[in-house]
């Protein structure tokens, strides 16, 4: 073989080499959102009486919310939302949710299951979990940081916070940040416009 070929085969070796490297990086890039802290450690029981634990949810991209099933105010808004992202990521399995009751008590497991059939849960990654009180009551307010606690006051015995958090695959908590360049920390779980948001989030983590 004459010495111009192998420079020309040696040439598009190199710039098949070359689009490669950047077509992964493109793909594979970091997606940019902040990473806020590692997801609190815990195990719970879902709604087929398994447990499941963070660990359980390592290699996928997924969001929490704290709820309740007898909620009458903000949490059947909360969980139609959670629907649109079960409608927008249906058949990923590295996508997944984990709605977390607050009342325990009378969100037993087939409490639970009775729920997510009339809510139209069909993704096997989405986990209606249940478990001690005080334990759960510790991963919102000390591990994710998101309020929720008992209050007769208020209709339903409890209150909380509407706020989704997302996790990347790797059990960091992640966000995008403000106008201000500041980080949401959270993602609003009763506005549309959080839930665009964090569709548009998931999207990114899910190419990491």
């Amino acid at each position: 073989m004459k010495k111009n070929s192998y420079i020309g085969i040696s040439f598009i070796i190199l710039l098949f080499g070359i689009w490669t490297v950047n077509e992964l990086r493109v793909r594979f890039k970091d997606s940019g959102l902040e990473k806020l802290a590692k997801v609190p450690s815990f195990e719970l029981t879902d709604q087929s009486g398994k447990k499941i634990s963070d660990k359980t949810y390592l290699g996928k991209v997924y969001v929490v919310e704290f709820f309740f099933s007898s909620c009458p105010t903000i949490c059947p808004k909360m969980n139609q939302n959670m629907l649109q992202l079960q409608e927008s990521f249906y058949g990923d399995l590295n996508f997944g949710i984990a709605s977390i009751t607050i009342d325990p008590e009378n969100d037993t497991v087939a409490a639970l299951k009775e729920h997510a059939k009339s809510l139209g849960v069909k993704h096997s990654n989405w986990h209606f979990l249940t478990g001690d009180y005080e334990y759960i009551m510790s991963i919102a307010n000390k591990g994710f940081n998101i309020f929720a606690g008992k209050n007769d006051k208020v209709q339903g015995g409890f209150e909380h916070s509407g706020l989704f958090a997302l996790i990347d695959k790797e059990g960091n908590i992640r966000c995008r940040k403000d106008k201000f360049g500041n980080p949401i920390m959270y993602y609003d779980g009763l506005e549309q416009s959080g839930i665009d948001a964090i569709k548009e989030d998931i999207k990114l983590l899910l190419k990491e």
